[in-house]
């Protein structure tokens, strides 16, 4: 396997690998246009982040800054909005349903890393996330890797997402924590 099919298939990998440093710097520079010539979203913003999130829906809303690793394991659903300072760490594949709203300063980690510092130093890996249908992800909150939200969910501001969060839940917390339901 390439350093890169390991990589989508959460597998260890050398993220130093050529074709990932490529890969990330192309991201860079979509980045930086959007985040620095783009500033404002217009029309070319717009091609910008389709070229950089192309597993996304129709209606994508980026507002900068934003940051990510690659772009393309970013897959949105329809009537997706990142509000400014979003940092999302696309090692592996993040899956965002519809109608999902993330608050400023947002972070979603996929990659992780070994806890045994000699293998630390070898290799890192990723761990994909799932985020359901009609989220609200409050400001300052980090999703963790591996972590599933389910539909319907809010994340309450400033929370650590460290465990799968059930549909039609209210979480809230460090680390987070369900402290309601919101089933109708």
């Amino acid at each position: 396997m390439t350093e890169k099919e390991k990589m989508l298939a959460g597998l260890p990998y050398n993220a130093l690998d050529d074709t990932l440093t490529k890969e990330r710097r192309q991201a860079k520079r979509l980045l930086r246009q959007l985040n620095i010539s783009e500033y404002l979203v217009t029309k070319t913003a717009k091609s910008i982040m389709r070229q950089l999130v192309p597993n996304a829906g129709n209606k994508l809303y980026i507002e900068p800054p934003f940051h990510c690793d690659y772009g393309y394991n970013i897959y949105c659903g329809e009537n997706v909005y990142f509000n400014v300072n979003c940092v999302v760490l696309d090692a592996c594949k993040i899956t965002i349903g519809n109608n999902v709203m993330f608050g400023p300063h947002v972070q979603i980690y996929t990659a992780t890393h070994p806890l045994d510092f000699k293998e630390r130093q070898e290799y890192e890996l990723g761990k994909p996330i799932n985020i359901g249908d009609d989220c609200w992800i409050g400001g300052n909150t980090t999703i963790c890797p591996g972590i599933t939200i389910g539909n319907r969910c809010v994340i309450g501001a400033g929370s650590v997402v460290t465990k799968d969060i059930p549909d039609d839940s209210l979480a809230v917390g460090n680390p987070a924590k369900v402290i309601k339901s919101l089933k109708p």
